[in-house]
């Protein structure tokens, strides 16, 4: 293990053992902390058996203090931690700890900065929902700023501007306000050229491969001690697009012997040749790295509080270098671990998912098959019940798993009460009726709200039911809004039994449709389309109203069917049954 990997476990070694030991007010114990720090630390893992020795003797020096030492201490090293486990110790019932210091600032400022390379997917939820809450907690402010000064590598997709905020609105809030980075260059040459009079940053036209060999020896670029003359002329011609790219950048002059090679002299600014997409952009061919642009602009905004994931520690480190030249207070930064989510067999990726969706094996970035926000949206499930899921995970800075089924909980009790029910049959078997049933069936819209009223079904001479329920011989079945029925001679017959049978529980209750009335209807699912015919009243509702299909579960409804016209009588059976069709996209259970 080498002096710069074992700093790094000793740093974040006294980190856990401080949080063991305050947690639980006695001394930290090298077997409870191993767990979080290689948990947090995945690239300590191959040195597994080296780290109790490594980490012996910080523990060691963790248990010596007092208590009131190790909290100061702790405050210093990781404050966000520290107001993590105080929330947890108050009991608090709101899964969102207090911001750290947020009594120190007259208003809380935020931001939500994604790249605008594409629609979001559902883990991309997770920062606006927060941080919204957060703003409807201290009454503060919060801002959407679309990090889009990299027109190459992650090129902005000009769609994906609206369709953020559309998911930001989903999601039940409204920006205070909306910035686009791309459209503030100006902004950064301008604090580009003054950082190069404080002497805070230099040209550099080394090569990549030689300037990291020089960075990881704690070698000093040759061009590291230009005047800021020089400097700021080299710099003006990069912005006037005079070198190609990858010939000469604008670095930030740190600490070349840091102890993070990351962190040593980290570039600024570089030329890209590819133009930006946006019209209003597409002259600039010297671009701000994303650091460099993000720092001035937290700044220039007035960001207090910044959420980012633990894997961008670096991120706060190197702007607080440029925070120093200028002497600016740095913001509160909590960082957290990333969110997993199940239930998808599409990787949560937005260039994964538009790679699927070129070669023509997803529909769009709403097919019900894609982990994103428009599918969940398009699906008939509510951005409050993402919203009110992902504030539930919390901010901790541990890697946390998402179900699927807590979105899907937290909509049913959203929209349970006020959905009226419905019949649908997949893939039904068609059974005759035999003994008389009544004409019509009257089962209720709602179970629990009897004041809406009931369906009228018009039953005819034969039902079509699910596979599964299909009677065995002499097996009585009762059918929802209809009555109770025996399977007999390849036809269900009408008894005439009342409720009772059900409640003596020997007599299971399913439902159907009726053959010659129900409606085709294609409902298309995470697992691919099914299709089914539904009682004739759903032939009839509105795009976008939600049913629920009872033993099916919830969905919206996306297309209504085009009855058979004059117009599309003379085509093929196969096409107006198509044009026919009712298609229902599914929610959940």
């Amino acid at each position: 293990m080498d002096d710069e990997l074992r700093e790094r476990v000793e740093r974040e070694a006294e980190k856990h053992a401080l949080l063991n030991a305050v947690k639980h007010e006695g001394e930290a114990d090298v077997g409870a902390i191993m767990g979080p720090l290689m948990g947090e630390n995945p690239e300590f893992r191959p040195h597994g058996g080296d780290i109790p020795s490594v980490i012996g003797g910080v523990i060691g020096e963790v248990n010596e203090r007092s208590h009131e030492e190790r909290r100061e201490r702790l405050t210093e090293l990781a404050p966000e931690a520290l107001a993590e486990l105080e929330a947890e110790d108050e009991g608090e019932e709101h899964p969102l700890p207090d911001l750290p210091n947020a009594d120190d600032h007259e208003e809380i400022r935020m931001r939500c900065a994604p790249n605008p390379n594409g629609p979001w997917h559902v883990g991309h939820a997770r920062m606006p929902a927060v941080i919204g809450t957060y703003k409807e907690r201290y009454d503060g402010w919060f801002c959407v700023r679309f990090d889009d000064t990299d027109p190459e590598t992650k090129r902005p997709d000009l769609d994906a501007y609206d369709q953020i905020l559309h998911a930001v609105e989903y999601l039940g809030f409204e920006p205070d306000a909306v910035y686009r980075a791309s459209d503030r260059v100006e902004t950064y040459y301008d604090h580009a050229c003054e950082l190069i009079e404080l002497g805070g940053a230099y040209t550099c036209s080394c090569p990549g491969e030689e300037f990291s060999d020089m960075k990881n020896s704690g070698e000093p670029c040759p061009h590291r001690d230009a005047d800021p003359e020089s400097v700021r002329a080299e710099f003006e011609r990069m912005v006037r697009g005079g070198y190609d790219s990858g010939e000469m950048v604008l670095r930030v002059k740190t600490d070349i012997e840091h102890k993070n090679p990351a962190l040593r002299d980290w570039v600024a600014f570089r030329m890209v040749d590819t133009p930006h997409p946006r019209e209003e952009a597409s002259e600039y061919r010297c671009w701000p790295m994303l650091d460099f642009q993000s720092g001035i602009d937290d700044h220039l905004v007035g960001v207090t509080h910044i959420i980012r994931g633990i894997d961008l520690q670096d991120s706060a480190k190197r702007q607080r270098f440029v925070y120093d030249y200028f002497d600016w207070e740095y913001p509160e930064v909590i960082h957290w671990g990333h969110v997993q989510i199940d239930a998808y067999d599409v990787p949560m990726s937005t260039s994964s998912i538009k790679e699927l969706i070129d070669a023509g094996e997803l529909d769009g970035w709403d097919d019900p098959r894609a982990p994103t926000l428009a599918s969940l949206e398009r699906r008939g499930i509510r951005g409050e019940a993402i919203r009110e899921a992902m504030v539930e995970l919390g901010t901790s800075t541990s890697n946390v798993d998402l179900a699927m089924s807590s979105i899907y909980a937290a909509n049913r009790e959203l929209v349970d009460d006020e959905t009226d029910r419905r019949f649908l049959v997949r893939e039904g078997v068609e059974v005759g009726l035999a003994g008389s049933p009544p004409e019509v069936a009257n089962p209720p819209l709602h179970p629990d709200h009897e004041d809406r009223g009931v369906r009228e079904i018009p039953v005819g001479e034969s039902v079509l039911l699910e596979t599964d329920d299909l009677p065995g011989r002499e097996e009585r079945v009762w059918l929802k809004g209809l009555g109770c029925f025996r399977y007999t001679r390849d036809a269900l017959q009408y008894t005439g039994e009342t409720i009772d049978v059900v409640r003596e529980g020997n007599v299971d209750v399913i439902h159907w449709v009726p053959t010659a009335a129900s409606v085709p209807v294609r409902m298309r699912t995470p697992e691919g389309d099914v299709e089914g015919r539904a009682e004739p009243e759903v032939g009839d509702l509105e795009p976008d109203e939600l049913v629920q299909f009872e033993r099916v579960g919830f969905a919206r409804i996306d297309s209504v069917a085009r009855r058979a016209t004059e117009e599309s009588s003379g085509r093929s059976p196969r096409d107006r049954h198509e044009d026919e069709e009712t298609v229902v996209y599914y929610a959940h259970p």
